[in-house]
């Protein structure tokens, strides 16, 4: 997904578009890794001063219940970063830096082989480990 794509979502679901919404979507557009509140609230900060770690959660579960944005669980904390919807894949993400690659292989296949008569709706897998460079 692309800034402009999140700005609309925004918009047909009946949201404002304000400045910190696209800075914040654009911060996720511009990096490869899941990003905490943290990270964002400083450099968000810099632009916004003052800016509550509230306002940022705030507009963080907006974009998760719109689907602009993916939600993971690294080291016991929530991360973010811009959905994906090109098509359908899988993510590997360094426990160090955070680096997120995209992983083409799915195995909903072995899944379903194993799981008889369930109806699978969705699934999401996620690998976890060190990179080249924090290995």
């Amino acid at each position: 997904m692309n800034t402009d794509d999140a700005i609309k979502v925004l918009k047909d679901n009946g949201h404002k578009y304000t400045d910190k919404r696209r800075d914040m979507i654009n911060m996720l557009h511009d990096t490869s890794k899941y990003l905490n509140a943290k990270q964002m609230q400083e450099v968000l900060n810099e632009k916004y001063p003052g800016i509550s770690f509230d306002t940022i959660y705030r507009n963080l579960n907006l974009f998760d219940e719109l689907n602009i944005i993916e939600v993971t669980e690294l080291d016991g904390e929530k991360k973010f970063r811009l959905s994906c919807t090109t098509h359908h894949h899988h993510h590997f993400i360094c426990e160090k830096c955070g680096e997120t690659r995209v992983v083409e292989f799915c195995p909903i296949a072995t899944f379903e082989a194993e799981l008889d008569n369930v109806e699978i709706h969705s699934h999401k897998i996620e690998l976890y480990g060190l990179c080249e460079r924090c290995k």
